[in-house]
């Protein structure tokens, strides 16, 4: 017969239960109780799908307001434009790359809700809309506010706006890099750059020349599937915020946070200036009093023989520092009449490792006490020093003072220019104008809603991160039977093999275990003996035994009764019955 080691490994499990541990038994049962009802908490989490809301239209009055509704394309105008070499003037890209009004295909959080879609990779997209009127702020806030929604992350490229300038000669088709801006504010990111950028186009009021002042130190943008609003906020105190999702993430001035600055400076260096050929601007001198004492000796060496030193009594002069590696074997290709002689490997010598050194012994060196090196005059205050020189100021012939940089230049049109490496980018729910409540009011109404769906989503698709795995001996039988009962052998064998009698005052139970499932094994084996076939009966005996039942054989064949007339035997129960 073949014992299986499933069937041992079965049989101690029962017997593990069975040997004085009643709470296995009950952890079995709730075990088979909790696998024959599946958690619905569990099973609905991964089944039951999230209801969303359905989009609908907001209605909020304001000077540029755009949810990509229907008749989108009526308002916004994709350019065919060229795109102009910064470098060279010269014309070199078209703007080929595609747009599309559609629903987020990652992420969706409101039904129905379309935003303006960047279609292609490593291409150039240019789309543009013009205001009803053109936006004046002066004296009033601007606020920007818009949705963006990078549905395959963001490689390299960039999904900000720009608010052109107004210009009769505006054409929407003919929109490029080099249409004049007024602001600029988004995200870009492309390898180590990764920013929210502010930009506003400053002009010079004395030479009428335009110059970028790009924000110091802008927020990082964020890098994520759903979506995120930016929001810009300039107020007329010449201040400005600039908020992530509803939360401030930078604020400051105009004046002090841009470069170059708004104003330049009110006095600059005199370029015709020139350092004086005799102006001193070393602080301290060498002391030209100072003199080399007499015993100052510059030829001393920095370190002498120890003439004090002894020899280490456990020296071992006779003894080499290294010797042949006894382990090295010489290769079997090695050619001795192409190769050389081959002579082995060295290592340190094994002797040398508890002695004080081997070799040959000579004295060490030490420090010499009259070492003083080379001579050099200390330093004393320079009495013709005076200071760093500077060129003397003179008043800025270029200076001015704008104390309203807020005040921009009239707004007439949002356009998109873009390049990317990555598609897919969505923008949705752009508000331009002077009210910071009606921004809020569609921050609430609409992107609040849709960013909760989707962090639901977001963590309902998540990787479930796995459990890190449990040392031996930490599993529970509720948890896993099998691992319960391979983790306690394999304890008790481990404890058993160092102290025997330590492991079964230890582990009483799986010891018991073992001993039962000894004996089921020795009952099996001795009831495979006995319990077969009996003994062959001696020649003797069969031929007897085979003539009686032929001879029992043939009286039966020979009666005319039959089994039920055969008279029956009564039993005495008494002695009047005899």
């Amino acid at each position: 017969m073949r014992f299986d080691t499933r069937v041992a490994f079965g049989l101690f499990s029962v017997a593990l239960v069975g040997f004085g541990n009643v709470v296995l038994a009950d952890e079995i049962d709730d075990a088979l109780g909790d696998a024959a009802t599946p958690s619905v908490a569990s099973s609905s989490a991964t089944t039951a799908a999230i209801d969303k809301p359905t989009f609908s239209p907001l209605a909020i009055n304001a000077p540029f307001y755009e949810q990509f509704t229907p008749g989108w394309d009526s308002r916004w105008k994709v350019s065919h434009a060229k795109k102009e070499n910064d470098k060279t003037g010269d014309e070199e890209w078209t703007y080929v790359g595609q747009w599309a009004v559609e629903e987020p295909t990652v992420l969706k959080g409101i039904e129905g809700d379309d935003g303006l879609v960047v279609k292609n990779i490593a291409a150039h997209h240019a789309i543009s809309a013009k205001f009803d009127k053109p936006i004046d702020n002066k004296g009033k806030a601007l606020v920007v506010q818009y949705e963006v929604k990078l549905q395959e992350g963001l490689e390299c490229g960039g999904a900000y706006l720009k608010l052109l300038k107004e210009n009769a000669d505006l054409h929407a088709e003919e929109f490029s890099n080099a249409s004049p801006y007024v602001i600029m504010f988004g995200p870009d990111k492309c390898g180590a750059t990764n920013k929210v950028h502010f930009i506003f186009k400053h002009k010079n009021p004395k030479t009428g020349e335009y110059e970028e002042k790009h924000l110091k130190s802008p927020p990082m943008a964020r890098i994520s599937k759903q979506s995120t609003l930016y929001t810009l906020i300039v107020n007329p105190d010449q201040t400005y915020v600039i908020k992530m999702d509803g939360s401030q993430v930078k604020d400051g001035s105009l004046f002090e946070d841009f470069a170059p600055s708004v104003n330049p400076e009110k006095e600059i260096d005199d370029p015709e200036d020139k350092k004086p050929e005799d102006w001193v601007e070393k602080a301290r001198i060498p002391d030209p009093k100072a003199k080399k004492p007499e015993d100052w000796d510059e030829d001393a060496s920095y370190e002498i023989v120890d003439e004090e030193a002894t020899k280490p009594e456990d020296w071992l002069e006779d003894e080499p520092e290294f010797v042949p590696d006894p382990e090295a074997v010489k290769p079997e290709d090695w050619e001795d009449e192409e190769d050389g002689d081959w002579l082995p490997p060295t290592v340190p010598n094994p002797k040398c490792e508890d002695a004080s050194g081997c070799g040959k012994w000579s004295k060490p060196m030490k420090p010499n006490p009259a070492y003083k090196g080379k001579w050099s005059a200390p330093m004393v205050d320079n009495p013709d020093y005076k200071g760093p020189w500077a060129p003397r100021k003179i008043p800025n012939p270029d200076y001015f003072e704008d104390k309203t940089p807020s005040n921009f230049e009239p707004m007439g049109a949002i356009g998109f220019e873009l390049w990317t490496m990555t598609k897919d980018i969505l923008f949705d729910n752009i508000y331009i104008g002077h009210s910071i409540q009606d921004a809020e009011k569609l921050q609430k109404e609409t992107f609040d809603i849709k960013k909760k769906f989707e962090q639901e989503e977001d963590a309902a698709s998540a990787p479930k991160i796995p459990e890190a795995p449990k040392a031996p001996g930490e599993t529970t039988f509720r948890e896993n039977p099998v691992t319960f009962v391979k983790d306690n052998l394999q304890i008790f064998f481990a404890a058993a093999q160092k102290d025997p009698v330590f492991a079964v005052k230890e582990f009483p139970v799986v010891a018991g275990g073992l001993s039962l499932v000894l004996s089921i094994f020795i009952a099996i084996f001795f009831s495979l003996i006995f319990s077969g076939s009996s003994p062959a009966p001696a020649p003797k005996a069969a031929a007897a035994a085979a003539a009686d039942g032929k001879g029992k054989a043939e009286a039966t064949s020979e009666g005319s009764s039959t089994e039920s007339e055969k008279p029956k035997a009564t039993r005495r129960t008494s002695k009047k019955a005899e």
